[in-house]
């Protein structure tokens, strides 16, 4: 009696266990669907379909699946302009945050740099993904939220088909 033994397995997370990162899933669907109600097309890159350089792994034309509706928080468009040797250069940009959860288990998507958006009559393109984001009650192993920075795409470039 009185011998200490260590247990098998951890306890459970006080505040954050199934049912409350479910409870947050539940509420943060709503309120980016039925409150916050901004979509966008969302196209991602064929990897079978796609033709990859064997050595540097670029591709110079891209294949695209069909694009998926996905509801999200978007910031902005802004302008970014640049002067250079060759005059203005005028840049549109907008951030993406997606719900992670929501987009990877339900949708079955993975945010990828090269991917296409469209929102507001414009496509852009993701140049930089970032899921640090929210986190579930502070707990590192649950970010909410990936975010994409998003730059508009020139046209020819891509044109959703």
């Amino acid at each position: 009696m009185g011998k200490w033994s260590q247990p098998d397995a951890p306890p459970p997370p006080l505040f954050t266990g199934q049912k409350e990162k479910d409870l947050v899933k539940q509420v943060n669907d709503e309120l980016i669907e039925r409150v916050i109600g901004q979509t966008i097309l969302y196209y991602p890159i064929s990897l079978e379909r796609t033709e990859f350089h064997p050595v540097y792994g670029e591709a110079i034309k891209k294949s695209f699946l069909p694009p998926v509706r996905v509801y999200c928080l978007v910031e902005g468009p802004e302008s970014e302009t640049k002067t250079g040797r060759y005059g203005v250069d005028k840049k549109g940009k907008i951030t993406v945050h997606f719900h992670k959860r929501r987009l990877q288990k339900d949708q079955d998507l993975v945010v990828r740099e090269g991917d296409f958006v469209y929102y507001g009559k414009t496509y852009y393109e993701i140049v930089a993904t970032a899921g640090a984001g929210s986190k579930i009650f502070g707990d590192v192993d649950t970010p909410m939220e990936i975010a994409a920075t998003c730059v508009k795409a020139r046209r020819g470039i891509f044109d959703g088909s």
